[in-house]
């Protein structure tokens, strides 16, 4: 069994145009929506890969379009040889959708990774965050707990040095009282 060129009528050929472009044209704007705001250099470059690409599918889809209207046979028609090279053309065309199809989807894993490592970014940087809130609310706790016992402390230092005073005082009043005594007695 051998290679039977398949050929594809005018109106088959223009409906399949049309369902490529359309998807093609799907992939792209979803390329261009799940952009992120800042191209890395990786994405960039798998954007111009793609983008490289298309304009090689466009080129062969050129040279498909030249090669059915190419009729090489006798009285104009087209030959084996002519339907070979058209499904030839054809299969290549189809590879490099499957290529294209493999690049826009190894773009759109790398978007989505870059938005899940900006998530994951934005989780640690809000958890580190929260850590810092309940560290300082610690710490403030911690200053005012300090604070009520040094005022503690100073109350009961104050307290401490007036009934020292009023020790002293009353010392020296009864020391007074003594000496005055001792001198009544001797007078």
């Amino acid at each position: 069994m051998g290679f039977k060129p398949i050929a594809i009528g005018t109106k088959h050929f223009i409906m399949m145009k049309k369902y490529i472009l359309l998807a093609l044209l799907s992939f792209s704007s979803l390329i261009a929506f799940a952009q992120p705001k800042s191209d890395s250099l990786a994405y960039r470059l798998e954007r111009a890969k793609i983008n490289a690409m298309l304009a090689e599918r466009t080129l062969k889809f050129g040279q498909y379009d030249q090669s059915l209207n190419m009729h090489t046979g006798i009285f104009g028609l087209q030959t084996k040889k002519d339907i070979r090279r058209s499904n030839d053309i054809l299969m290549d065309i189809v590879k490099t959708d499957d290529d294209i199809y493999k690049e826009l989807k190894i773009l759109l894993d790398y978007s989505v990774f870059q938005r899940t490592q900006v998530q994951t970014h934005t989780n640690e940087a809000v958890e580190n965050n929260l850590g810092f809130m309940t560290t300082i609310n610690k710490l403030r706790s911690q200053v005012d707990q300090l604070k009520a016992d040094a005022a503690k402390q100073q109350i009961a230092q104050e307290k401490t040095e007036r009934n020292f005073i009023i020790a002293l005082i009353a010392m020296f009043a009864l020391i007074l009282l003594l000496l005055t005594r001792k001198r009544k007695q001797r007078a």
